[in-house]
């Protein structure tokens, strides 16, 4: 059945109204569609509360701080790391109330090790990047912190089947190294395919080994790192698909072929007074290309559609929307499966 779920931010102040509506719209879904409820996160709440923060308050033995110019390691554990875990915990206990006797699959959204280290700095110096035995222990660190929070996450919800969407919006700027240094008069060192596809195992490996169901990489809107995303032995791929050219659709088709899920990330629907919300547009972006590339038509019954972050200043009514827009679109793409 075609799937739908969620990146993970939403909207608004209150993480327990949050949870409780994605976890109830999405565990309540017509036949024929399957609900993939997420992990919310609320960056509203703050710096703390931001993807980056939440997934560095993970690590294991790397604490992290808040400085001038954003997150960074720290020598020792401070205030800054301890806000980060605290607001952790209350969204695990919102989630353990907003799921309780909840069964079926639930989708865990953090932020991926090369996206960490391009973002990240180190304690004294340029981004984490910028040093490859750091960018290694990053990742090994945050492999462990992975596998003890998809722990506390069944713990919370003991009948959830665990999956995990690894966001990498940084990986095609990675492997292209055009990221700008600390000084920003240069770019760091661009990280070879082989080189990212190992560090980003390494995190699909670990998780795999703690039993989760299934790990998708989100790599953001661009198809350059598919094959970094198919090196580390990721079971599904997430893609922001709009706008794809024919040489996209031909590598995601291969990608596809192999063996390797897709979970498409669509664009908002566009709304007219008169028409209302344009379905059929929104399921044409993926339906169209897939077609036309030779895919069959039976196995859009195995894609997840995802939302994507919500807009500044959208609201938690317009997220939930979106949401059931989506719902929408999930049936006229089975609907076309069956074609």
């Amino acid at each position: 059945m075609t799937g739908v779920s969620g990146t993970g931010p939403w909207p608004g102040l209150d993480v327990l109204d949050a949870q409780s509506t994605v976890v109830g719209d999405l565990a309540d879904v017509p036949e024929g569609v399957q609900g993939l409820p997420f992990v919310t996160t609320l960056p509203a709440r703050g710096a703390a509360a931001a993807p980056l923060a939440r997934t560095a308050g993970m690590l294991e033995d790397l604490p992290v701080e808040l400085g001038v110019h954003g997150w960074k390691l720290a020598d020792r554990p401070g205030r800054d790391l301890a806000r980060v875990q605290a607001l952790l915990r209350e969204d695990l206990d919102a989630l353990a109330v907003a799921a309780h006797g909840y069964d079926g699959p639930l989708v865990v959204p953090v932020l991926g090790p090369l996206s960490l280290a391009a973002t990240l700095y180190l304690a004294r110096g340029d981004r984490v990047l910028a040093d490859v035995g750091a960018v290694r222990d990053l990742a090994e660190s945050l492999a462990v912190g992975l596998v003890e929070h998809v722990a506390a996450v069944r713990r919370a919800v003991p009948g959830a089947s665990v999956r995990v969407l690894v966001h990498e919006p940084q990986l095609a700027a990675v492997l292209a190294g055009v990221l700008p240094t600390f000084s920003g008069y240069a770019s760091l060192r661009a990280v070879p395919g082989p080189v990212a596809g190992e560090r980003l195992g390494v995190v699909v490996d670990a998780l795999h080994g703690a039993g989760v169901t299934q790990v998708a990489v989100h790599a953001g809107s661009s198809w350059t790192p598919i094959a970094a995303v198919r090196a580390a032995g990721a079971d599904a791929l997430a893609l922001a698909v709009a706008g794809f050219d024919e040489r996209a659709w031909e590598r995601l088709a291969e990608t596809v072929e192999g063996g390797v899920r897709l979970w498409a990330q669509l664009p908002a629907q566009a709304s007219s007074s008169c028409a209302g919300p344009d379905v059929t547009g929104q399921a044409d972006v993926l339906t169209v290309p897939w077609r036309r590339v030779g895919l069959p038509a039976s196995d859009l019954a195995e894609v997840v559609l995802l939302a994507g972050d919500p807009p500044p200043g959208a609201s938690p009514d317009g997220a939930r929307g979106t949401l059931a827009g989506l719902v929408r679109t999930a049936l006229l793409v089975a609907e076309r499966a069956e074609a």
